[in-house]
């Protein structure tokens, strides 16, 4: 059995959560026996993981260009998953026409459109009181998801969202959330004495991190500072752009540290993850990270969302009651543990592999037994792939006789 994996960039899980929720999905694939390839026209670079390593094929494809049509029918996959909705744009018509019988599954990471919209309402409005979901980008991401057989959603809020607001068939869609294959214990942790400090996390060429930095410059580490005058922060990741750099500053303990190459250690070093994400979708890597090396986290709406089973004193978007919050988590040892353990707690019941493994091998072999079943049954996923609905197709086309 063979799984092709179109990707949007080669895998960099020490530089992003997208990069590790990749790497799990194609674990439980390769537990089932599947050869994987994964074929992209991206270049590598010196974070991307080594394939070759994890006996993956790395292929070299391109974009808009009739070579693929060669490579996919020589390569004839039992299941292609386009890694994000642009790449199906790219090459989910070449799939279909050339591989009918593939199953097509699409991982979104996160709704592109509802991230893309709040971040609209965020630089209009300063808050997410009137988020427009109806726009250009939804309808393109939601046409990619419903010429889909199965779509992977990170978030229960997402699911809930696609099948309420906008009529996606359930069947289309599968919950898929971070995995986590150990669970930790409270003796796998260092303790409320050993830690010092406040950070953050996050690839900086992501812009709800980059808008995290700078509200946390700006609204919420002076106040912090005011009332703990020797704590530091610690500001990780890689890509960071002139405006984040240029925020270091030794006298106010702000301290932009750039690419974490080990989490693991910079997250236990700390008593607190900060992470007041003002907009974004899908699930917050930082905030499954700070739970697996046990640090409390405090965050926004926007963060918790998804990700907790219980909000208490984890989240606020106001600056005033999340200054509150981190200083009292970071000053009472009894709270901090509570914490630590409720994190523990989550992860059992929200993040543990195994039942989600199981779901989604299940799904794969009903649609397996009888694609054209299922096909029938979400007759929009033949609409959507007629000539008359294939845009995409045709701009494709188009480049491909322009580069001639």
């Amino acid at each position: 059995m063979i799984l092709l994996i179109l990707g949007h960039t080669i895998p960099e899980p020490t530089t992003t959560a997208a990069g590790n929720r990749m790497l799990q999905l194609i674990s439980i694939f390769q537990q089932e026996g599947y050869k994987i390839h994964f074929a992209t026209s991206a270049l590598l670079n010196p974070r991307s993981v080594d394939l070759g390593a994890l006996n993956i094929a790395l292929d070299v494809i391109k974009l808009n260009d009739p070579s693929f049509d060669s490579y996919i029918k020589n390569l004839n996959p039992d299941i292609v998953m386009y890694d994000r909705f642009v790449i199906e744009e790219h090459y989910g018509w070449r799939v279909a026409k050339h591989c009918p019988n593939a199953i097509r599954i699409l991982d979104t990471e996160d709704l592109h459109f509802l991230r893309k919209a709040r971040e609209a309402a965020i630089k209009k409005e300063g808050n997410l009181n009137n988020v427009d979901l109806y726009t250009d980008q939804s309808k393109r991401e939601l046409a990619s998801i419903m010429r889909c057989d199965i779509s992977l959603i990170i978030s229960k809020y997402e699911h809930k969202l696609l099948i309420d607001t906008f009529n996606v068939s359930e069947s289309q869609l599968l919950y898929i959330p971070f995995l986590v294959e150990y669970v930790p214990d409270l003796s796998d942790f260092k303790s409320y004495e050993d830690r010092t400090g406040f950070m953050t996390i996050g690839n900086l060429l992501h812009t709800p991190n980059v808008d995290s930095v700078l509200y946390l410059k700006k609204e919420i580490w002076p106040r912090i500072r005011k009332q703990l005058p020797d704590a530091k922060l610690s500001v990780y990741g890689n890509y960071a752009p002139q405006q984040i750099n240029e925020l270091h500053n030794e006298k106010e303990g702000f301290l932009i540290k750039g690419w974490a190459p080990s989490v693991a250690e910079v997250m236990s070093d700390a008593r607190v993850c900060l992470a007041p994400i003002r907009f974004g979708a899908g699930l917050k890597g930082k905030l499954l990270d700070a739970m697996l090396y046990g640090t409390p986290a405090i965050t926004t709406s926007v963060g918790a969302e998804g990700m907790y089973r219980s909000f208490d004193v984890l989240y606020s978007d106001d600056p005033i009651k999340f200054v509150e919050l981190a200083v009292q988590v970071y000053t009472s040892k009894k709270l901090w543990k509570t914490l630590q353990s409720d994190g523990i707690e989550i992860i059992k019941q929200e993040y543990n592999q195994a039942p989600f493994h199981n779901a989604l091998m299940k799904r794969m072999l009903t649609i397996k037994k009888n694609i054209q079943h299922h096909r029938k049954q979400n007759f929009i996923i033949e609409i959507l792939q007629h000539q008359s609905m294939q845009a995409t197709k045709y701009m494709s086309r188009w480049i491909e006789e322009k580069n001639k």
